[in-house]
């Protein structure tokens, strides 16, 4: 049995030498290359393919997997939204992802920065990085006298309800999908204009399907109290940027929290330090004070990417003896 694996990171080969030292009998060749219509002949001869990317699994990328014979593919990650599934069908694709690899990597890091957001450390730490170490004007919020809506109560929104249960803020939350015990407690509301009304910050948990594109947009921010707080790390597509920074900049908004955007392929995880950065709106985003930007690393810890590459790499083994992992994407 042979896989082949795409786009596999330094910080993932020690997690994926740990699974290879466990399965032996597993041939194992990977690149740090993306799978495209290009690189799909590397995978020539493997029963299954890994990968994790941003990049579309276009129809024309799928075309030229299944042409050398691979019509297995085991995502390292959760999102299935840049799959064309009618090509997927069309080839009689089977495909997995990772949708629970550490819900508390993702809650953690959404809480700490709208934490860092309501204490207002970004400004605070640039003060003392030029030793001005005088306390106003920035003075922070504390995060129980805030009323926090959650969007979304999956497995990474609960983790976030239970941290910010720790904090003792007022938790309300909107799901399509409400969860029982939830729902016993009463932090529902029923629609989400309840929830913008309400909520002196916001944090989203939702998947970035069609339904949801341009969730928060500027209708959704006119529901929403004034100084209100955004925090997003599900999905870039969620948010009309446009409309976010329009937002920061009349003050509905107060602080802004991103981990995600919609234009962030060729974007994130690349070094801009010596050349000319490409995208305006996110260089204005990085430079305000009530901002805070990462880039697409809600997700990247040890036990996380580990999950990921194991995961993965076991439901690759379950395709190629013609079983279905527990994983496997219904479609």
């Amino acid at each position: 049995m042979k896989i082949f694996a795409y786009g596999i990171r330094d910080d993932e080969k020690p997690s994926l030498e740990e699974w290879k030292a466990a399965n032996p009998e597993v041939e194992v060749d990977y690149t740090q290359d993306l799978l495209t219509p290009e690189t799909a002949k590397l995978a020539e001869g493997a029963d299954s393919a890994v990968v994790y990317q941003q990049l579309d699994y276009t129809r024309e990328t799928l075309t030229a997997l299944a042409n050398v014979g691979v019509t297995n593919l085991s995502l390292r990650n959760v999102g299935t939204d840049n799959i064309d599934f009618d090509a997927a069908r069309e080839f009689s694709f089977n495909i997995s992802n990772v949708p629970v690899y550490s819900p508390n990597a993702i809650a953690e890091h959404s809480m700490i920065q709208l934490s860092r957001l309501l204490r207002r450390t970004k400004a605070l730490d640039a003060k003392i990085a030029k030793h001005d170490l005088r306390w106003a004007p920035t003075i922070g919020r504390e995060m129980r006298m805030q009323t926090v809506g959650v969007i979304g109560t999956g497995h990474i929104g609960r983790v976030a309800i239970n941290i910010l249960k720790g904090f003792g803020a007022k938790v309300i939350a909107y799901d399509k999908f409400p969860n029982a015990e939830l729902q016993a407690e009463g932090l529902y509301v029923d629609t989400l204009d309840e929830l913008y009304a309400q909520a002196d910050a916001i944090s989203l948990y939702v998947p970035g399907v069609p339904e949801n594109h341009h969730l928060i947009n500027a209708d959704a921010i006119s529901k929403m109290k004034d100084g209100v707080v955004i925090m997003n790390a599900a999905r870039g597509n969620l948010m009309d940027i446009d409309a976010v920074i329009d937002g920061l900049n009349s003050g509905k908004i107060s602080d802004f929290g991103m981990d995600v955007y919609e234009n962030e392929v060729g974007l994130f995880n690349e070094d801009w330090s010596d050349k000319e950065f490409p995208d305006p709106k996110i260089a204005d985003l990085i430079a305000r004070e009530n901002v805070l930007v990462t880039p697409h690393t809600a997700f990247y810890t040890t036990k996380a990417v580990l999950e990921m590459v194991h995961q993965s790499f076991d439901a690759a083994v379950a395709f190629a003896k013609g079983e279905t992992p527990a994983i496997a994407v219904k479609y």
